[in-house]
């Protein structure tokens, strides 16, 4: 959909992300609006777990936003680096994901798109939530009126995967996956197309996480489960009732302290002032651009370096 290079803004001396539309893409409303929102939904989520978004543009058919830059790449590196996350770490990650989310909800956006790639990490291990590219916010009807379902299939809730309207327990399930995925090195369901992974989504049940792995424990196995409820009022209610949870197991984790403590911060978290200033995308899947500058005027193509 888009090309994310690593760049430099030079007035202000720091490393940011650009993310260009592609120029096809550029040219149909319908994904050139999806895009928009992604940086005006984001833009109005102030939160150290959600990735801050420092401009938008669009000149002619190249249209862009430029994010910070993170240096820790993203869950979906460290599974396929490790083929699983050890327990502790994997609550934790999800507990900072979960406040996110409460965050964004409680103010009308739902992600829609909570994977593994989206979640990315800072040069301290803190996750980060980006892409908010397909979110619905009570600031926006719905982007179209097909009717189809918009996601990744394999981190779709049923009700998601069905084409109806969702709400925030959809991320709450889609967390599920992502803790599933991170523990046992595969997410719940999978299949040789979308339909079918859809399918399995509404129809059929999980095997425990516990049950896969012996590395898992029984606790946060059902808490994973909890969240992979095929009915939303059976999972938890809300992204701060998820987090308390996964606080709870890693209270008694042995081991667990610095996750303990990270997972803590993010539930605790206040609105600041300004966003923070993290990254968005890990080195290994940017290519190096220079720009004289990203902010303020806005450069058209043309006028960035390729290196």
């Amino acid at each position: 959909m888009a090309e994310v290079y690593a760049a430099e803004q030079v007035q202000l001396a720091r490393r940011v992300v650009l993310k260009v539309l592609h120029p096809h893409l550029g040219r149909d409303a319908e994904v050139a609006e999806r895009f928009r929102r992604e940086a005006e939904a984001a833009a109005k989520l102030v939160h150290p777990n959600i990735c801050a978004i420092f401009d938008y543009g669009a000149t002619g058919d190249v249209v862009y936003t430029v994010m910070p830059l993170f240096e820790g790449g993203s869950l979906a590196d460290l599974i396929q680096k490790t083929r699983y996350v050890e327990a502790s770490r994997t609550a934790s990650i999800a507990a900072q994901v979960a406040c996110a989310l409460d965050y964004a909800h409680r103010r009308g956006v739902v992600h829609r798109d909570v994977k593994p790639d989206n979640v990315l990490f800072d040069e301290d291990g803190n996750a980060i939530l980006t892409d908010f590219g397909i979110a619905t916010a009570r600031f926006h009807g719905r982007l179209t009126a097909s009717g189809r379902a918009m996601g990744t299939p394999h981190y779709m809730s049923p009700e998601q995967a069905m084409g109806k309207l969702v709400d925030g327990r959809s991320d709450i399930y889609a967390v599920g996956v992502l803790l599933y995925e991170s523990l046992v090195g595969h997410p719940p369901f999978d299949g040789a197309d979308a339909f079918s992974v859809s399918y399995k989504q509404v129809h059929e049940q999980p095997v425990a996480p516990s049950d896969i792995s012996p590395r898992v424990p029984t606790v946060l196995s059902d808490i994973v489960m909890k969240c992979l409820a095929k009915s939303p009022p059976a999972r938890y209610a809300r992204g701060y009732d998820l987090a308390d949870a996964l606080i709870n197991f890693l209270a008694v984790a042995p081991d667990a302290a610095p996750a303990y403590r990270s997972a803590v911060t993010a539930r605790r978290a206040k609105l600041s002032s300004g966003a923070r200033t993290f990254g968005t995308t890990s080195r290994s899947s940017t290519r190096s651009i220079r720009s004289s500058s990203l902010a303020g005027a806005r450069p058209s193509i043309a006028s960035l370096e390729f290196a």
